[in-house]
């Protein structure tokens, strides 16, 4: 038999440990079916379709109240992206330079970079999400105190705005022609990861430091500006201006916003802060000092030398960070930002009373966008680990 053959033993075991797996959800979904029958309900996606006939505050497309929930949904998806895409982001570099500077032989610095970690890490996000929410409105001024004459409040360098309200900021405005400079810039952006990959290469190869500042923003300005003058300046901007009780024009990045991806950031930051000073700290202090004999200076020793060895360590715990970050965001609703849980989950949920099929779609987004941040941090990761010859 199989379940005695230590060849096919596993196997065997794995089988039927499936089986029994598949005839649990197939009852609990004959169940479910059942009781929705015996309740006159059934499930029916035909709602997506129907008028919201609710706003939202911050899109990132265009929606009214008319549009469906189908609309409602895609911009809450958005919504949720943006806040994740930012926040993992800027948590990265929090967690950088606050596992980095953990280290320093400073001890001011590095007790300070411990109290961070310690009182972030230790209270949940959603009071900080209140916390500093509530800074922003209390800390930051309302548009009224832009006006008169002798204003209480003046917009930085005539472009910007902080209000109690959020950020106005000018908006880039697209002219016939200006595509070209954005591709322009894109082919920049190319250009100096293969140049400095290349830079890389030749150290490692060859032992020959290339400069690689200086170039890097020779090929990221030069041509950019030479098409955006050639083509007669086709990219313009949109500045915001007080107009009535609030700004009008440029770009508009509620306080909401703002507060949820600061509070994520430095929340998730102190996690990944931790993650950064252990990966560190399992590399060889022989390492750095063997670096340190040839003559490297400190920061390229952390470059060429720690980082890259620690990042083997960092970037395992580092996708369960981000994944955690991603999740979070469905505190937004505590201070009205309306991500995917906020519109489909709770507004939409509300006027349909369709909770399975809202409930069921929101699971299918969480579980997609995790699947996928985990598959792409997976690649990273098996690109950099140590390969056997």
């Amino acid at each position: 038999m199989l379940i005695n053959d230590k060849r096919y033993r596993s196997y065997t075991f794995q089988f039927l440990a499936l089986m029994v797996l598949i005839c649990l959800m197939a009852f609990l979904g004959w169940n479910l079916m059942q009781n929705l029958a015996a309740a006159g309900l059934n499930i029916s996606y035909s709602f997506l379709g129907e008028p919201a006939g609710y706003d939202i505050n911050q899109r990132l497309v265009e929606y009214n109240s008319q549009s469906t929930h189908w609309r409602a949904s895609v911009v809450g998806v958005l919504n949720t992206l943006l806040v994740a895409v930012l926040g993992c982001l800027m948590a990265t570099i929090f967690g950088v330079i606050a596992g980095v500077l953990r280290l320093s032989n400073n001890w001011i610095v590095a007790k300070i970079m411990a109290v961070y970690v310690e009182i972030f890490r230790n209270i949940p996000v959603l009071i900080w999400i209140l916390i500093i929410n509530a800074l922003f409105l209390a800390a930051l001024p309302q548009p009224r105190a832009f006006r008169g004459d002798n204003p209480e409040a003046t917009m930085l360098f005539d472009a910007f705005a902080f209000t109690g309200r959020g950020i106005y900021m000018p908006k880039p405005v697209i002219y016939e022609g200006g595509w070209i400079v954005v591709a322009a810039l894109i082919l920049s952006l190319i250009a100096i990861f293969v140049y400095r990959r290349y830079a890389r290469k030749t150290l490692f190869d060859h032992g020959v430091v290339i400069p690689v500042l200086w170039p890097s923003l020779a090929i990221l300005f030069v041509p950019t500006l030479a098409m955006f003058f050639l083509l007669g300046s086709p990219i313009g901007l949109e500045y915001p201006a007080l107009k009535g009780f609030n700004f009008k024009g440029g770009i508009w990045a509620r306080g909401s916003l703002l507060s949820l991806w600061f509070a994520l950031s430095i929340y998730t930051g102190a996690f990944i802060a931790e993650n950064v000073r252990a990966g560190i700290q399992a590399v060889s202090k022989g390492q750095s000092e063997a670096a340190a004999s040839l003559g490297l200076r400190p920061g390229r020793i952390m470059n060429l030398v720690i980082l890259p060895q620690a990042l083997r360590v960092i970037i395992p715990p580092l996708i369960s960070n981000y994944l955690n970050l991603t999740k979070n965001s469905s505190l937004a609703i505590a201070v009205g930002y309306m991500d995917i849980t906020g519109t489909l989950g709770g507004i939409t949920l509300n006027q349909t009373g369709r909770a399975i099929e809202t409930i069921l779609l929101l699971m299918a987004f969480y579980l997609t966008i995790s699947l996928g941040i985990s598959a792409i941090m997976n690649v990273y990761n098996n690109s950099i680990k140590l390969k056997g010859r």
